[in-house]
């Protein structure tokens, strides 16, 4: 028999101030919108930066993925190491060492585009990854223990929002600034005619913002966070041990991968001339309705995650998210457009929903199960490849069938994934 655990272990807080007083997470709380809103903004410019260099280094849709391969490897590779210098470092040391690095990979930009060079940009994008990847693996599993834990889905939903308004303020920033240097790209494969240094300035300005956050950050006194022990819990056994995070970890996988792929390829979707034939940078601009999307749903879904179950409410969503994108596959013109944008509305609350069920009672384990689920982001390095070679073998739009996979499979772990076996 399974019986539905949406619970986290609960943590240990700092000593309350005052006779009988609650612990206070909200200045906590207040601070990590901050965190949230860094790393949406930076992983969604790579929606922008993609089709730029595709258009610079004339690649097809597979070599412009390795952007994202990049980008969304280093979960994969970084992502236990991040769960283990969090462990030793503490939330709040991972947090500024995750902006230490982001920025250190922004700066790299500039060499990169001095150089003029594919493989340099690639690199840089790894480290600015790696420094993500800290701020993921700290950021995500304190906001889930600080504070109650029936509500930990609507909190980190809430947190998400920010991470959304990151997501949606990208592509506009991005689109004026980097894709305003395409006019079209069919003038854009001549090279030449192209300043790849458009890059330089943006990502140093961004590198040194995140500079500035990790030492205003350093000075804010955020709670300490242990973990009770559970006198049922086995010593030898590990987090992987657990049903429900691996299957929550293949949860990530396909949800990661499949928003990826559909963000990563709008700008050039809408390009089609059997959709809209939108040049680089109005469709740039309508990136910014499917991360806005994720916003507004993320906003409501912290409203509604605390009247729903929050499995039953993952795989409305995702349900919701395959009928989208099927539409948008079969049309064209406008209703191709808009359906596939409103995919982000059906997005906004899954990522926060997956992390928080497959996290649920692990109490001690909860670090290290963080490291695990931003190994699983590695869907976002995955899948978009995938989608490219789909693309280029046929069509963008047989290429969508891909995500509906990914969405099938969530629907089943919000419906039975993330049960948990009774002992």
């Amino acid at each position: 028999m399974a019986v539905p655990v949406s619970v986290i272990a609960p943590p240990v807080a700092p000593p309350a101030t005052g006779a009988g007083a609650a612990p206070r997470y909200t200045p906590a709380l207040s601070a990590l919108t901050v965190l949230f809103f860094s790393f949406g903004f930076i992983t969604c410019l790579n929606d922008i930066l993609i089709p730029y260099l595709k258009a610079i280094f004339q690649l097809s849709y597979a070599q412009a993925n390795l952007i994202n391969l990049c980008f969304f490897g280093a979960y994969f590779v970084m992502g236990i190491p991040a769960g283990k210098v969090v462990g030793r470092l503490g939330y709040k040391g991972g947090m500024l060492l995750g902006f230490l690095v982001a920025a250190a990979g922004c700066f790299l930009f500039y060499p990169a585009a001095d150089s003029h060079s594919y493989g340099l940009f690639l690199g840089a994008l790894f480290v600015l990854a790696t420094g993500v990847v800290l701020l993921q693996v700290a950021g995500n599993p304190y906001v889930a223990v600080l504070g109650p834990a029936k509500s930990a889905p609507a909190r980190l939903t809430l947190t998400q929002a920010f991470n959304s308004l990151g997501t949606t303020v990208a592509p506009l920033l991005g689109a004026a600034l980097i894709l305003s240097h395409l006019p079209d790209l069919d003038a854009a494969r001549a090279a030449d005619a192209i300043d790849v240094r458009a890059v330089q300035v943006p990502y140093l300005c961004i590198g040194a913002v995140l500079i500035g956050i990790s030492g205003l950050l350093s000075f804010f006194k955020l709670p300490v966070i242990t973990h009770a022990p559970d006198p049922a819990d086995d010593a030898n056994r590990r987090a992987w041990h657990y049903r429900h995070l691996v299957l929550g970890m293949v949860g990530i996988f396909a949800y990661v991968g499949a928003e990826v792929a559909i963000g990563s390829h709008i700008v050039s979707y809408l390009g089609q001339p059997d959709v809209l034939n939108l040049a680089p940078k109005v469709a740039g601009d309508k990136v910014a309705f499917y991360w806005g999307g994720a916003m507004v749903g993320r906003f409501l879904g912290a409203y509604l995650l605390n009247k729903f179950r929050p499995g039953q409410l993952l795989a409305f969503n995702a349900v919701g998210a395959i009928a989208l994108v099927l539409v948008s596959a079969s049309t064209s013109g406008e209703v191709a457009m808009w359906s596939l944008l409103a995919v982000g509305l059906m997005n906004s609350i899954m990522f926060a929903t997956i992390f928080t069920l497959a996290v649920a009672g692990l109490g001690r384990h909860t670090e290290e199960a963080s490291g695990l689920l931003n190994v699983a982001i590695v869907g976002g390095a995955v899948v978009p490849p995938l989608f490219g070679l789909v693309a280029d073998a046929s069509s963008l739009r047989l290429a969508l069938l891909l995500p509906v996979l990914c969405y099938a499979y969530i629907v089943w772990y919000g419906l039975r994934g993330h049960l948990r076996r009774a002992s």
